[in-house]
């Protein structure tokens, strides 16, 4: 059931990547973990890039996500940033996951930790149509808190 993504694993030095895999079975993201040598330690406002090992080929149509990991967002302030982070049907480059550090003390990334999950989504492709007209709308050109507080 489901759609297969090719997944190529890229052996280093003290690091053996592992696949994505989901921590249940109702569960909409894949859970992926770091492959790195050495321990990285996030300072407090500072970021990362991550590597985890892994590289994909992804179907035409579709993209992966890269979204934060609930848990190391609420324990520990760390997220990703330019979420969710999309991995595009061309690409097939290695994955990795830029994290940051919200919270207000060191956080430190271990070979194999999990760090972010990935979710598989259709991708619909636009045509854009150059016009010099837009219909109206209730809300019009109101933006950035225009629609209340509630």
């Amino acid at each position: 059931m489901g759609n297969n993504v090719k997944v190529k694993v890229l052996f280093k030095d003290n690091c053996k990547p592992v696949p994505p895999s989901y921590s249940t079975f109702g569960a909409a993201g894949a859970d992926i973990r770091a492959c790195i040598t050495a321990p990285v330690v996030i300072k407090p406002g500072e970021r990362a890039l991550i590597p985890t090992g892994l590289l994909f080929e992804i179907p035409e149509g579709y993209e992966i996500q890269v979204r934060p990991r609930s848990g190391l967002a609420l324990k520990h302030g760390i997220t990703c940033l330019n979420s969710p982070g999309t991995i595009d049907s061309d690409y097939r480059g290695e994955i990795g996951v830029i994290l940051i550090n919200t919270g207000k003390e060191d956080f430190t990334v271990e070979n194999n930790d999990r760090i972010a999950q990935i979710v598989l989504s259709p991708v619909i492709r636009a045509d854009f149509v150059t016009t010099g007209i837009l219909s109206e709308t209730e809300r019009g050109s109101g933006g950035f808190g225009s629609t209340g507080k509630n």
